[in-house]
């Protein structure tokens, strides 16, 4: 069941997801790749987790 909600918290971009792991982040950021952070919950909360595992490195001109 677990599972099942982490994978439904991906696909709704209003539902905060939750703490994500690096692979279900990188997962996210592929299956929202049209969307912008600004408005995108599953989006935003994928960036921060991968900025945090530094797995990703934000440009100087991107917003916290």
């Amino acid at each position: 069941m677990f599972v099942t909600q982490i994978v439904s918290n991906l696909v709704d971009c209003h539902a905060d997801p939750g703490e994500l792991t690096a692979a279900q982040a990188h997962r996210a950021m592929q299956v929202h790749l049209n969307c912008s952070v600004e408005r995108c919950r599953v989006r935003r909360r994928a960036r921060q987790t991968l900025v945090e595992a530094r797995l990703m490195v934000l440009d100087e001109r991107a917003e916290p």
